[in-house]
Parts: C-alpha cells; sequence; structure tokens
C-alpha cells in the first residue's frame, strides 16, 4: 500500500520545510521537495497544513479493564487519534490492577483487539496499588513502559527504596503520582485564594512536593531513572531544576490546565476538578518558566474520564480528573504559541521529542521510521464542545473555550485512523 501526503509543512530534522511525504505499508520511504504523483494507491493534497511527528501522551487513564462505564480502550485511543496522538500510555489503577503478568494479560489483550493507535500500558508499583508489597516487577517488564502506582502516593520510603532498585536492575523507570497522605486534610482543590473566598477545603503544595523531594534523593541513591507525574507546584519545579543541574536521573510533565489556569479561573463545577489541583498564579507562572527552560520535559493530558453523574457534583463532590486526548494541542498551541510564551518547534519538543527520547516509544518524521504522523490545519478556529468528543468523559475546563489548531487526519503504523478530509 502507497500513499503520497502532497504539498504539506513538514516537521522533520528540527525545523519545517514544505514537503511531499511517502509512505510505503507502515513506512515513511520517501521525503523530497516533490514527487512525482505515479502509482499510488492514494493521494493527499494537504495544501500547506502543518505535518507534524504524531504526538505522545504518557500519562492516560483508558479505564479498561475494571470501569468501561468511564472509557474503553477503543474509545479512549480513538479520542487520541482524533487529538493527533498516536502513542499513548496507560496507567494502571484499574481493575484488575496490572501487578503481575496475569492480569497484565487482560489489559495487553484488549489493547491488540481494540486500540487504535500505540498504546503502552504501565505496570503498578506495588500489588494492589495498595503499597505493602512490590508488585511482580520482573514478570512483566517485556510488556510495561514502566512502573507507576498513580493516583496513590507510594506513602512508605523504604518501600520506594525497594521498587527504584529494583525497577533501576531492570532498566524500567518508576513513574511517581506525588502525594502526601497526611497531608491532604480532606482537601479537593488548591489550598489558596479561591478555596478562602468560596468555603473549599484545600490541597496543600507540600502534600505534592515533599515525596518530590523524598524521592529524588532516592533516585541519587539508587541511580533510578525517576520520571514525576503531572506537577503544579512552582516548589515542585525548582526541586526538579535543582536535582538535574546536580546530575540525579529525573525527568517530569505537566499538563495543559496547570499552564492555562490558575485557581482564580475556576468555577464551581466538576470539570475544574483534577489532582493535582489547579493552582495559584504564582505556580502557573513557575510551570510556564519550567517548560521554557527545560526543566519540565514534556506535556501530558492526564485524561481521566469519569461518568457524567461522577462529575455533577461541584468542586467538593465530584470524582477526580478531567479529559484532555481531543483538546490539549488546540489548547496549548492557542494559549502558549500564539501569544509568543513557546515556539511551534518548542511545543512539538514537549508532545513528541522529549516524550520519545525519554520513554523510547513513537517516531520522528525520518525516512525508514515508522508513519506515525498528524496534520493540522492551525488556522481554524472553533470553539470546544465537548459533546463532540469521542472520549466517553465530556468534562474538560476548556469547556466553550475559543481555539486554534484542528486535527485534520491522523495516520498511525502507515494507516490513517482518523480523518476530517
Amino acid at each position: 500500500m502507497r500513499k503520497l501526503l502532497k504539498n504539506a509543512i513538514v516537521y522533520t530534522n528540527n525545523k519545517f520545510e514544505k514537503a511531499d511525504i511517502e509512505i510505503t505499508d507502515s513506512k515513511i520511504t520517501k521525503i523530497e521537495a516533490s514527487i512525482e504523483e505515479g502509482e499510488f494507491d492514494v493521494i493527499y493534497d494537504l495544501k500547506n497544513l502543518y505535518l507534524l511527528p504524531g504526538l505522545i501522551d504518557v500519562h492516560t487513564h483508558l479505564r479498561e479493564p475494571g470501569f468501561i462505564y468511564k472509557e474503553t480502550i477503543a474509545t479512549g485511543s480513538m479520542a487520541g487519534a482524533k487529538g493527533g496522538y498516536t502513542s499513548i500510555c496507560a496507567m494502571p489503577n484499574l481493575k484488575p490492577t496490572p501487578d503481575c503478568l496475569e492480569n497484565l494479560q487482560i489489559e495487553l489483550d484488549a489493547i491488540k483487539k481494540d486500540a487504535k493507535i500505540n498504546v503502552y500500558p504501565y505496570g503498578t508499583i506495588t500489588k494492589g496499588e495498595n503499597g505493602e508489597e512490590l508488585a511482580d516487577f520482573e514478570e512483566m517488564q517485556k510488556y510495561v513502559v514502566g512502573y507507576s502506582d498513580d493516583g496513590k502516593g507510594v506513602q512508605n520510603e523504604e518501600m520506594m527504596l525497594e521498587a527504584m532498585k529494583k525497577a533501576q536492575s531492570l532498566g524500567k523507570k518508576i513513574v511517581a503520582h506525588c502525594e502526601e497522605n497526611s497531608l491532604l486534610n480532606g482537601g479537593y482543590i488548591h489550598d489558596g485564594q479561591y478555596a478562602k473566598e468560596h468555603g473549599h477545603k484545600g490541597i496543600c503544595s507540600e502534600s505534592e512536593w515533599r515525596p518530590i523531594a523524598r524521592d529524588i534523593e532516592l533516585s541519587r541513591k539508587t541511580g533510578c531513572n525517576y520520571h514525576v507525574c503531572h506537577i503544579s507546584t512552582k516548589e515542585s519545579v525548582e526541586i526538579i531544576r535543582k536535582a538535574k543541574k546536580e546530575g540525579v536521573k529525573v525527568t517530569c510533565e505537566t499538563g495543559p490546565h496547570y499552564l492555562v489556569l490558575n485557581d482564580m479561573d475556576l468555577q464551581e463545577h466538576g470539570r475544574f476538578k483534577m489532582n493535582p489541583p489547579i493552582r495559584s498564579k504564582e505556580d502557573q507562572e513557575a510551570l510556564i518558566k519550567g517548560i521554557q527552560d527545560g526543566t519540565i520535559d514534556m506535556i501530558i493530558t492526564d485524561h481521566a474520564p469519569h461518568s457524567k453523574e461522577e462529575k455533577s457534583k461541584g468542586l467538593a463532590g465530584s470524582s477526580m480528573g478531567v479529559v484532555g486526548l481531543e483538546v490539549a494541542f488546540p489548547v496549548l498551541y492557542t494559549n502558549l504559541v500564539k501569544k509568543g510564551i513557546i515556539t511551534l518547534e518548542k511545543l512539538i519538543e514537549l508532545m513528541n521529542t522529549n516524550p520519545r527520547k525519554i520513554f523510547e516509544i513513537g517516531t520522528e518524521i525520518k525516512v525508514g521510521e515508522k508513519a506515525d504522523l498528524t496534520v493540522y490545519d492551525l488556522n481554524e478556529e472553533y470553539d470546544i464542545d465537548s459533546n463532540t468528543f469521542i472520549s466517553m468523559g465530556k468534562a474538560t475546563p476548556f469547556d466553550g473555550t475559543h481555539v486554534f489548531g484542528k486535527c485534520k487526519m491522523t495516520i498511525c503504523n502507515g494507516e490513517v485512523v482518523y480523518s476530517e478530509m
């Protein structure tokens, strides 16, 4: 099967250039200024649309097995395709939890059967994510992208030390949700101005940055590759910045909502509730500085779908988590690139290059590479409407937001998996 993509603005060799691309079966076989329209099975004229490497998200929740009333691998991966993603990593807070090969196999079988794009699972750090006994790292190592107890922090320092030693010996990552339970005090939004003005219980910043500081010392001691999930506080940025300068093997991520919003943008609705919470303007500014200077390696969605009922109980009563796969790129392009905060090249670095290199998944646009590509019209503008989402989850703080950038086509493994063309 041969495809020709004509007249695209292609991101290749870390820059944009006008080019045509030939795809044969699953691989990119030519990138040239102009390719003759010969014997191709299909030809797409992209008419100066942007052709980007498929986006990569190392932090999503696909909810299968165990919670398919919230999302399935089919719907979640298709939502990813609609947003321009070709590789996503699935978090392990499932039922059963993938803490041994037998449990993981249920998820692997569902991925093989239903995934529309590349889906890479995590194994848990501890059995049942209970924090009491290490999961079976060795028997899962060939099938997982790393180990995480996402949704729960590993409270016990000795347990985390053992996990890092084991992961390091296997050449795998520990991917940590950092949250100290003893500091939560029933909070559910940021412990800041909005919480005080509206009588809400707050989550303090220390509940996030204190376990990060602890784990960085453990990573220093063990040499383990340590990746911090969804950082949201200025202290977290500074602790990680310092550790990187000292040579600790630490990487980190943040989400679009932490970069674009602060706690004074909150509304009394469950679509503004996630964990960690949207923090203060100072935190938001520190996170932006963190992506600009390279302290923060990548932007993830933390796509976390829930049912309509679970998200309809306001800030206090709703489940934690918002969806993001279908809106992340346009939200970030509109609020960061178009406002001159970062370049489009930097955004691609945060959404493809860095996660690709650090997690060793996904591809770049290069001859011989797998054809994982996304086509974006950066000039198309529209209002985000969650009713049009493919994801079963509809809760996003960006509902109704005016954005630029529409995904027109996604190609994964050489096959068109989503198209508006």
